[in-house]
């Protein structure tokens, strides 16, 4: 069983980063072909972009393992979030380029599934609950919001350059109008292109959590990842990873600071 990094603040946010995490335990590693193409899709330097958040008195919710292993963002199901759109599944077999991520006979089978859900997602899940119980006993209302990246070009995923922000609350469905509208409403005054529930419309954590009639509105935030790194357009194992760049960084690490700062804002005087 691997629990989650949780860094507790008092203020009516969570932060949730469930793909951020790059670690392989080794009764994994045999089965994989490559270990760079197993982390190859991580969202890297997420918890660097957001480390400011702990000082807004926000609560962090992260996990080391890395996605290939078991993605927290899946419907443990196995249902599709997008059905007939390509994806990956809970326990992904192939990289989002469809490169295939195990030797051949070693896909996980459904009893491995199961126990990889004990040891991983559950936790994780419970994590975010018991945070959101401790939250409401505080506040009325709570958000929480879900961070994500992404390369900005990946073809069988999507077609041409995904927008810097991509804000996501299942059409509406997980959040208030008057949220969306304040993230909206900064990201205007950027220079960062942006769309809501486009092709990214909030996965699992997003969909299962948001209950807006009960107090907790959840959005997932996908970032193109030039907003702060550099994207080769080859990526190899001596090119990726590339470093994160505090300067370029700098413009967005502004504008996400003040994204949390109005979900505080909104969650401390939302009057439902």
């Amino acid at each position: 069983m691997s629990d989650p990094i949780i860094e507790r603040g008092n203020a009516p946010l969570i932060v949730s980063m469930p793909h951020a995490g790059t670690d392989i335990p080794e009764q994994f590693q045999d089965h994989l072909i490559s270990l760079w193409r197993a982390k190859k899709d991580a969202d890297y330097w997420i918890d660097r972009l957001y480390s400011f958040a702990t000082g807004l008195d926000a609560t962090i919710i992260r996990t080391t393992i890395s996605r290939t292993v078991i993605d927290m963002n899946r419907d443990p199901t196995g249902r599709s979030l997008y059905p007939g759109k390509a994806t990956t599944e809970i326990c992904p077999t192939t990289t989002f380029d469809g490169e295939p991520l195990y030797r051949s006979g070693h896909t996980p089978t459904a009893a491995d599934i199961a126990r990889r859900r004990d040891a991983f997602f559950t936790p994780y899940h419970n994590a975010i609950a018991a945070e959101i119980e401790r939250l409401r006993s505080r506040h009325k209302t709570v958000v929480l919001f879900d961070a994500h990246s992404i390369r900005s070009r990946i073809p069988r995923l999507f077609d041409g350059e995904l927008p810097n922000l991509n804000f996501g609350s299942n059409d509406g469905v997980t959040c208030s109008p008057e949220l969306m509208q304040a993230f909206e409403k900064l990201s205007a005054e950027t220079k960062f292109s942006r769309i809501t529930n486009g092709r990214f419309k909030g996965g699992y954590i997003t969909r299962h959590y948001g209950r807006p009639e009960t107090g907790i509105h959840a959005v997932q935030l996908e970032l193109a990842m030039r907003g702060y790194m550099v994207e080769p357009p080859v990526l190899t194992e001596q090119n990726w990873p590339s470093p994160y760049q505090r300067d370029r960084a700098a413009p967005l690490r502004a504008l996400l600071q003040k994204l949390l700062q109005a979900s505080i804002d909104f969650a401390s005087k939302d009057p439902s």
